[in-house]
């Protein structure tokens, strides 16, 4: 080729990117993941995630309702499992973030104020610089209680949300065995009072334990358990909210290619059920932010059968698999993920950010 020509090829490309980082937006993914980043990958199982879930999604949690004695016993056995991981606790005690909130009663009224914990801790980064910024992976570990009654009355929650809180724990013990470790920190994190209005997601917005504007993304998991979607069996295939809103869908997509999973953009619901997971607290501070899910709607969607026996683990695994690889891209990408311009309902987080942090990434 001759040199003129590569010259003349080198200004294009250069000015091309510097269009692209003017608009602080850019869908590149690094291609391939790296051997630790694989291994990694593939030590997820399908026997710890039922393990797990049998336990959370149990009658003697009795529906982990915010707040309840089964709520408190699911976030003292999430802590367990991070602190059997390795993680480094970073709540204000322990691996706990805890939060005093108003609880509205159902049917009316108000609750003496009541106390509740979110549950966090955080892989640190290998990189000396990429180290001081921060993935969050979360989901929510509440669900709705019980009933009054005969016969079934507790509502176990094992898809919603017990299938993302194992999803979290499963990442976070694979990941922290990666030598070396991801370049970005990774903080794992499951939040209470998601069915009372995104409570434990807010909280944390408000009260941050790493820095908003050193947040590159949030990946909140929610119902990928179950299979059995109401418009048809869902396996090897997940959803992602808000999927054109940020570059994150780009990185996930190509995590689904390297690992056997289709990530889609359901032709109604990815946009519409984008500000009805713990996602949108995060989104309302600027953090381009997602949630994965396999099934939005299910047979026992808020009923006294979602059980643990009903989940798909092997597809759960594959799902897992997944997320643990779109992770670990973002976190060895050298560019932080930046919400489309070209996306009109992504225009008002991409304010949030140049308002909040003054520059335009993401």
């Amino acid at each position: 080729m001759p040199r003129r020509f590569t010259i003349f090829s080198t200004l294009c490309l250069l000015l091309i990117t510097l269009l692209y980082a003017s608009n602080g937006y850019t869908q590149k993914a690094p291609d391939t993941l790296p051997v630790a980043g694989k291994t990694a990958v593939d030590r997820v199982s399908a026997d710890e995630l039922r393990g797990r879930l049998s336990f959370l999604a149990s009658d003697l949690l009795e529906g982990r309702a915010t707040p309840s004695r089964g709520l408190e016993i699911a976030a003292e056995y999430i802590a367990s499992e991070f602190r059997r991981a390795g993680l480094e606790p970073i709540g204000d005690s322990g691996y706990f973030q805890n939060a005093t909130v108003t609880i509205r009663r159902r049917g009316g009224g108000e609750d003496e104020t009541a106390q509740a914990r979110n549950v966090a801790g955080i892989l640190r980064g290998s990189d000396p610089v990429l180290k001081e910024t921060y993935i969050l992976v979360t989901a929510h570990y509440d669900h709705i209680g019980k009933r009054e009654g005969e016969g079934d009355t507790i509502f176990n929650g094992a898809n919603d949300d017990g299938s993302g809180v194992v999803g979290v724990i499963e990442m976070a013990s694979v990941l922290a065995k990666m030598q070396p470790r991801p370049k970005r920190s990774i903080v794992f994190m499951t939040f209470f009072g998601e069915e009372r209005g995104l409570l434990g997601s807010r909280y944390y917005g408000k009260n941050p334990l790493v820095p908003l504007e050193k947040t590159i993304a949030q990946i909140n998991l929610e119902q990928i358990g179950r299979t059995d979607d109401s418009e048809g069996a869902r396996v090897g295939a997940a959803n992602l909210t808000g999927f054109d809103y940020s570059d994150v869908g780009a990185v996930l997509t190509r995590a689904g290619e390297l690992t056997g999973v289709r990530l889609e953009k359901h032709p109604t619901a990815s946009d519409a059920y984008f500000g009805r997971s713990d996602n949108q607290a995060l989104a309302d501070l600027g953090i381009p932010a997602h949630t994965v899910s396999v099934a939005y709607a299910f047979p026992d969607y808020h009923q006294v059968g979602d059980h643990w026996e009903k989940v798909d683990y092997a597809n759960l695994a594959k799902i897992v698999r997944m997320l643990t690889a779109g992770v670990v891209l973002l976190a060895e990408r050298p560019t932080p993920p930046a919400w489309n311009p070209n996306q009109p309902k992504a225009a008002r987080y991409r304010k949030i950010w140049q308002e909040r942090y003054g520059n335009l990434s993401p």
